[in-house]
């Protein structure tokens, strides 16, 4: 494994963020070449890599320089160019990368001219599939370390003690000002291994990653395992048994660039026609119809790790919202999607997503690729109710989880589903990490010091623990990197199901449920969060004509209330001298009157209410 890790890594230190301004850049097409014959690019001189490290390290902004250091992209004349390859506008604006980008760079070095295909990488821990299905289309990656919090003394000594690299081997950079940047691709050139491609075998490409074009249909990006493709050639899928022809074949250089060909080891794009973005697997292989070639091992399926559902604000705009997640979903295969109706809320949908900041993006493309007006309710995980007679189903909406106080229930158990987790962090963070850890019901936990450290390095102590996924899908990361200054890693795989002691907790405004807010807690969080939630529904719900009761309940029990006051009219500010009673029949009309009212009345909750609640 080190080995491997020597061989395919690439460790370059980036001295500086990248600047914070963000501004669009110049389409790169006209800075194309005019003929790429893709025939002149053996095996031999190719190289596939990637750029990992954490979010926001710096990723874009060296691809940015490699682009411009290749030619690919002109450099500008005042500014700098900025998140080339970042395409959408959520990424810009948040100057992260959410979706994996190809670019192919021509740059010659020792007498020969290469063709170098890189990657850019999103970072964050909820697209981690993403980068997976990137580095399955590379032989190298380059790993990041970001200044000045990285301390690049301290982490070359980790990484010896841990990898065994030597640090003459790390390059250090500035990929914000440029400095060094040359001597990465130089790095590249000589230390990625080449594909192992043959050009006389039949056609194998392996299909990685896919967008969709509404006039071309799906367009998939393709790394050449093996032979050739040309334009015009009949190809089939291993997964699917559907036949296609190749319409337009290509390089991302970084936009589209139209070839006739593309030769082993090469990755490029082919539109053939599709129409469904479904077909385009991920993990596919393609092979010509008539020679076909055992499929690649493709990956595993995307896991939707959190649901929420999503409704418009006017129920009037279901239609055009269901169109509009339809299309986005075509452009993010990781979203589970399925219809659903809330009393509250109306007709909507029920999302899946690798986490809570991959919702947050979907929901922010909705809002700036389709003006979207939209609410999204409080985020859930898959639960497994099993019942007395052996059988179980999934549960991810709160409406649908059983009320185990009835008698009548035939649920035998519920089971939540737990990750175990590894952190590793440096020892005066260790305290820290323990009492997070603590905080979000973990278990099993357990440490052990990864390195002794030194005068240069402080010791490493990776903390591994079971834990359950409903407490890390919200705002775990965050918490975890705040607490640790940023030097804590994380990981986890899923570890299955265990039994826990869950309950559904509804609201009641005026003794009538609100489906829309009913949340799945643990008993023994059960009295802080109905507390809190009661508080935020007594802020942002208008006040009525009658004594609103705002209650936090789990079956039968009441666990939290705050009662909304009554909109108070001066009945008797019409009523000028005359007896006092005469001013109080008229209160006790009031009085009979609220009680009347608040018995057969109902509460209106607008959708901003719900909009405000539920955003924060």
């Amino acid at each position: 494994m080190n080995a491997l890790w020597r061989n395919t890594c690439l460790r370059p230190l980036i001295s500086s963020k990248h600047a914070t301004f963000r501004s669009f850049s110049a389409s790169a097409c006209p800075n194309a070449p005019k003929s790429l014959r893709m025939e002149e690019f053996a095996p031999d001189v190719i190289r596939n890599f990637s750029i990992i490290a954490h979010i926001d390290h710096g990723k874009s902004t060296l691809a940015d320089r490699l682009l411009e250091l290749t030619g690919t992209i002109k450099k500008k004349e005042t500014g700098k160019n900025e998140q080339v390859l970042d395409k959408l506008k959520v990424e810009r604006e948040r100057g992260i990368t959410v979706k994996a980008q190809t670019a192919s760079m021509v740059h010659s070095s020792n007498g020969k001219t290469h063709l170098l295909n890189l990657i850019d990488t999103p970072g964050h821990v909820d697209f981690a599939w993403e980068v997976s299905r990137s580095l399955a289309a590379c032989q190298g990656a380059l790993l990041l370390i970001d200044l000045p919090a990285a301390q690049p003394e301290l982490i070359a000594a980790q990484m010896q003690s841990t990898f065994g690299i030597d640090p003459a081997e790390i390059l250090p950079i500035s990929a914000k000002t440029g400095k060094g940047v040359e001597a990465v691709l130089q790095a590249v050139i000589d230390r990625v291994p080449a594909p192992r491609s043959k050009k006389d075998a039949p056609a194998k490409a392996f299909l990685f990653d896919s967008l969709y074009d509404r006039y071309r249909g799906v367009i998939s990006l393709v790394n050449m395992q093996d032979g050739v493709l040309r334009k015009g050639d009949r190809i089939a899928s291993c997964h699917t048994r559907k036949k296609y022809e190749v319409a337009e074949i290509g390089i991302m250089y970084p936009e589209e660039v139209p070839t006739d060909i593309l030769c082993p080891g090469q990755v490029g794009y082919i539109a053939c026609n599709m129409k469904e973005s479904s077909e385009a697997h991920i993990g596919d292989t393609l092979h010509r119809v008539g020679e076909p070639v055992p499929p690649m091992p493709g990956f595993k399926p995307s896991k939707a790790m959190v649901y929420a559902g999503i409704f418009p604000v006017d129920s009037s705009d279901f239609p055009k919202l269901e169109e509009s997640i339809k299309r986005l979903t075509l452009t993010d295969r990781s979203v589970a999607f399925q219809r659903e109706s809330s009393s509250a809320l109306g007709q909507g949908t029920r999302l899946g997503f690798l986490g809570t900041l991959h919702m947050d993006v979907f929901r922010q493309r909705l809002e700036d690729e389709y003006d979207a007006n939209i609410i999204i309710t409080a985020p859930t995980v898959p639960y497994k109710i099993i019942y007395t007679d052996g059988t179980h189903k999934f549960v991810s909406n709160p409406t649908e989880f059983p009320d185990m106080s009835e008698s009548t229930t035939k649920v035998r158990e519920i089971q939540e589903p737990v990750v175990k987790a590894s952190i590793i962090v440096p020892e005066e963070y260790f305290g820290d990490m323990m009492e997070l850890c603590y905080s979000r019901r973990a278990e099993d936990l357990d440490h052990r010091y990864l390195d002794t450290g030194s005068d240069e390095s402080s010791s490493r102590i990776i903390l591994t623990c079971v834990m359950p996924l409903s407490e890390i899908v919200t705002d775990f990361f965050d918490q975890l990197k705040g607490r640790s200054s940023g030097f804590a890693s994380f990981d986890y795989e899923d570890a299955g199901y265990q039994k826990s002691d869950l309950a559904k907790m509804v609201f009641l405004l005026n003794g009538k449920p609100v489906d829309a807010l009913a949340l799945i807690v643990h008993r023994s969080a059960q009295d802080t969060i109905g507390r809190a939630w009661v508080k935020k529904l007594h802020k942002v719900i208008p006040r009525q004509l009658f004594e609103v009761p705002i209650q936090a309940a789990i079956g039968k029990k009441v666990i939290a209330r705050e009662t909304l006051s009554a909109n108070r009219a001066d009945v008797t500010a019409g009523l000028y001298g005359g007896h006092y009673e005469r001013k109080l029949k008229h209160l006790e009309n009031q009085k009979e009157g609220k009680k009347r009212l608040k018995r057969i009345g109902t509460v209106d909750l607008p959708q901003e209410a719900f909009f405000d609640i539920l955003k924060r």
